[in-house]
């Protein structure tokens, strides 16, 4: 299936999916229902990154740090390694983007999930090698992301 973007669309790369920053935000607030996400994948992940950007907002609302919290503790952490930082390396020699996100995608890759975010620019043209979701838009998984 060709996207209205003119990417043709490609199948996921399992039922595992790597949850970048802005999406555990999303689903804190409400804006975005944890359901929508589990209808499309089985396991969820997150790397260390993405817990530590998180965690380190200065959340004025005390209750909903609490929730943020007990959200994080339900996805399995993915801890640096020797083998995301050496993807991370070599990304960030060839592309501009930022440490976290570099982080992030290898670690997407390392675990061979999807990588759902809203900020799909931030991860355009890095490789093929991993499928970048924006959940608002679940049809459009693409490869490569370039919007």
């Amino acid at each position: 299936m060709i996207l209205s973007n003119g990417k043709e669309q490609l199948e996921m790369s399992g039922r595992k999916v790597l949850l970048d920053s802005n999406i555990i935000i999303y689903l804190s607030k409400g804006v975005l229902d944890i359901e929508s996400i589990l209808e499309n994948y089985d396991e969820l992940y997150i790397s260390i990154i993405t817990y530590i950007e998180v965690l380190g907002f200065r959340f004025s609302n005390k209750k909903e740090l609490v929730l943020i919290k007990e959200l994080l503790n339900s996805f399995e952490i993915i801890n640096l390694n020797s083998e995301i930082a050496e993807d991370v390396i070599s990304i960030k020699q060839k592309k501009k983007i930022k440490l976290p996100d570099a982080i992030i995608w290898a670690t997407a890759k390392f675990i061979g999930s999807d990588l759902s975010t809203r900020n799909v620019k931030d991860f355009c043209d890095i490789s093929n090698d991993v499928n970048i979701v924006n959940p608002y838009e679940y049809d459009s998984i693409i490869k490569g992301a370039n919007p």
